[in-house]
C-alpha cells in the first residue's frame, strides 16, 4: 500500500487541477496536486513538500476532506485529500503538463485519474465545495 497525499485548493468556486506529464504512469490524466509520503514524514509534511516541488507554492493543510483506496495495475494507493490554502506563491507548471482552475460543473470535461473518481462524485454532490450546500 502506497500512502499518497493531495491538496484540494479552492480559489472562489474553482479548484486547482493538474495534468500529469505524458511520460509518467497515467500520463495526461488530471489529478489533484500531491504525491507519495516519504519515510519519516507526516502526511501534512508530504503535502507541503509535494506542492513546493510540483507547483512552487507553499500550502497550509486545513484538514482531511476525503480518503480513498484504489488499486491500479501497478500499485495500490491510499489517497488522503486535504483541504489546503496557498500560503505563499502562485502555482507554476514545474512538473505537470498543464494546470487549471476549474469549477465542479467542469469536472466531466477533464479525464481524471481513476483514484480521484469517488472524490469527484463527492464534489459534484456539493460536499466540501464553497457555496454548494
Amino acid at each position: 500500500m502506497t500512502e499518497v497525499v493531495a491538496a484540494l485548493i479552492w480559489d472562489g468556486d474553482r479548484f486547482l487541477a493538474c495534468q500529469r506529464p505524458a511520460h509518467k504512469a497515467r500520463g495526461l490524466l488530471w489529478e489533484f496536486v500531491g504525491g507519495k509520503v516519504e519515510p519519516g514524514e507526516t502526511k501534512e509534511q508530504a503535502l507541503v513538500r509535494e506542492c513546493q516541488e510540483e507547483l512552487g507554492i507553499t500550502v497550509r493543510p486545513l484538514g482531511v476532506f476525503y480518503q480513498v483506496r484504489h488499486q491500479y495495475p501497478d500499485l495500490t494507493v491510499h489517497l488522503t485529500l486535504f483541504h489546503a490554502v496557498i500560503a505563499q506563491g502562485v502555482p507554476k507548471k514545474l512538473e505537470h503538463n498543464d494546470i487549471r482552475w476549474i469549477t465542479v460543473d467542469e469536472i466531466d470535461q477533464y479525464p481524471f485519474c481513476p483514484a480521484d473518481q469517488e472524490i469527484l462524485e463527492a464534489l459534484k454532490a456539493g460536499d466540501g465545495c464553497p457555496g454548494r450546500h
